[in-house]
């Protein structure tokens, strides 16, 4: 069974930071296109951050120069640095592959930037 658990998050005042974790498991990821999206209330899933199986990476131009996305591949684990965070950031953070898999959607885990 394909699981993807993400972990990290919390409460964090304006212009701290948080390094969010997404621990895949039932399957190797290695050569996925994996991503980090976050929803916030009343809004859209929305796609934040990308890394190709080369690491190439593409960020969501509100995160540009804030969040860095990293892989593990010999862990199958996938990162979401994240610093000088503002409440905008607010939302649930979810990793999975890039175009999403429906069934791969885990609990995500929720950031809240509030002072």
């Amino acid at each position: 069974q394909v699981q993807l658990v993400e972990s990290g998050g919390g409460l964090v005042q304006p212009g701290g930071s948080l390094r969010l974790s997404c621990a895949a498991s039932g399957r190797d990821f290695s050569r996925d296109v994996m991503g980090w999206y976050r929803q916030a209330p009343g809004k859209r899933r929305e796609l934040v951050a990308r890394i190709t199986r080369f690491r190439d990476t593409i960020y969501q131009p509100s995160v540009e120069g804030r969040f860095t996305i990293s892989r593990d591949s010999a862990k199958n684990n996938l990162y979401l640095q994240m610093s000088s965070l503002k409440p905008e950031d607010t939302a649930r953070y979810y990793c999975n592959t890039i175009p999403p898999t429906d069934n791969f959607w885990g609990q995500g885990t929720q950031v809240t930037v509030s002072s």
